[in-house]
């Protein structure tokens, strides 16, 4: 159903990689290459973190910070099932570019170590904390999601085991928002 949004998902991803593995081919330039990689992963953790995420699979999160200088970590889950809102396949491949690209430059990681291209060293950390902070966040998206399922559940049965720290609030359009509180 989202073709577009699916296809951006990879591109950005995948490019960044392959930037990284071949920029030498192509450029003896190396701020041109560390630019050209630090957009492509600055576009995909933009375009992840509010449009593929919420369109794939129903989901985002984002960080507030309130006046008292609290950080706020909020997530948002749709209410209807995600199979609505996209295909299984979509989803799938989602959740598995969100999974392998982390992994990929964490062995980008060691190998920039292990061979002494420190100068690299500063692009595969970037790539690292860029790809594990979407992945952290939709990880807590698809957990505060279920946690919200088993809420409606268990205040149809009548029980009460799940904690009420979680602030919820339900938007015009039909998503639920989980807020979590925690200290800088």
């Amino acid at each position: 159903r989202h073709p577009l949004a699916t296809f951006f998902h990879l591109f950005f991803r995948v490019s960044a990689i392959v930037t990284y593995l071949f920029c030498d081919w192509f450029s003896n330039s190396f701020v041109a290459c560390f630019v050209t990689i630090l957009l492509l992963l600055s576009f995909d953790f933009w375009s992840v973190k509010n449009v593929t995420g919420r369109l794939l699979v129903g989901l985002r999160w984002w960080n507030q910070i309130d006046e008292d200088g609290k950080s706020h970590w909020m997530f948002e889950a749709k209410r209807v099932p995600t199979i609505a809102a996209s295909t299984e396949a979509e989803a799938r491949i989602f959740w598995l570019g969100l999974i392998i690209c982390p992994v990929i430059w964490t062995m980008f990681f060691f190998s920039t170590l292990f061979s002494l291209k420190l100068k690299w060293l500063a692009l595969v950390i970037a790539g690292i904390s860029l790809q594990t902070a979407n992945l952290y966040g939709y990880i807590h998206c698809k957990l505060e999601g279920q946690k919200a399922i088993s809420r409606v559940t268990s205040r149809l049965f009548g029980t009460t085991d799940v904690p009420k720290t979680q602030s919820r609030r339900i938007s015009e359009d039909g998503t639920e928002e989980h807020g979590k509180t925690s200290t800088r």
